[in-house]
């Protein structure tokens, strides 16, 4: 196989999520692929920072905000994203986030907030911009799961439940859409450290348990987790849809280690 089928010269990609940690390792990777893509989040001083290494790659760009809890800022993303560039082939959903609260307790408003993210803020993305991808007959989903739809970490019930949803959503959108020629499949991190996460990874004994129990006895770097998603999104992955890609140093593979 040539590896011109990994290329992504002339495609346009859009990330929600995409200016901080794993979303922004994503977004400028996708870049160096050849992609111009569109970094979008809540915050427009991210998004301009992100525009901007984007546009130091060769890339074009938009530098628009939108918030995954809001359908309409999603499709004035979509309508502003195909006034300049005239299609969207590549979605990639990194918008989300996790709060630790023991279950027993945890509120129903914070239990529907982190859904409403993680899940359902997918799902408003993927109806968003697959209409158009549906329509043109062409376009590659890619989705940010977790290990922890797999695997129950304490107290972030409601985080996992939106990530296990968000695997199965996958599956049920693959097979709807890939006669379409639409791909639909996700990414699961193990355990990376971002400037959110590094603290507890480096200072707590639940960092210390996550790294003990990944085989690579390190925990990953977010530039790692960009060759799946070129994979996913290229045309070298155009039999592939409704699988989730692990990608966590051995993490669910792992019994014992010593």
């Amino acid at each position: 196989m040539s590896t011109q089928r990994f290329s992504l010269e002339g495609k346009v990609a859009v990330v929600t999520g995409g200016t901080t940690g794993i979303g922004h390792a994503l977004s400028l990777g996708l870049a160096e692929a050849g992609a111009d893509v569109v970094a979008s989040s809540r915050r427009q001083a991210q998004v301009d920072e992100a525009a901007s290494e984007i546009e130091a790659l060769g890339r074009k760009t938009l530098r628009l905000v939108s918030d995954v809890a809001d359908r309409s800022s999603l499709e004035r993303l979509r309508d502003a994203t195909l006034e300049k560039f005239g299609k969207i082939d590549i979605l990639v959903n990194c918008a989300g986030k996790i709060k630790r609260t023991p279950t027993l307790t945890v509120s129903e408003e914070e239990w529907t907030d982190i859904l409403n993210t993680n899940l359902t803020g997918a799902l408003r993305a993927c109806q968003v911009f697959g209409k158009v991808m549906l329509e043109r007959g062409y376009g590659r989903i890619v989705n940010i799961s977790s290990l922890n739809a797999f695997a129950a970490l304490t107290e972030v019930a409601a985080y996992a439940a939106s990530k296990a949803g968000l695997t199965s959503l996958t599956r049920s959108l693959a097979v709807e859409w890939s006669k379409k020629g639409v791909t639909v499949n996700a990414i699961a991190p193990g355990v990376f450290r971002t400037a959110l996460n590094a603290e507890l990874l480096d200072e707590s004994q639940r960092g210390l348990e996550l790294l003990m129990r990944t085989p690579m006895d390190r925990f990953g770097k977010t530039e790692e987790l960009i060759g799946a998603a070129i994979y996913l999104a290229s045309d070298a992955s155009s039999f592939v849809t409704g699988q989730t890609i692990v990608v966590d140093g051995g993490f669910l593979a792992s019994g014992v280690n010593q």
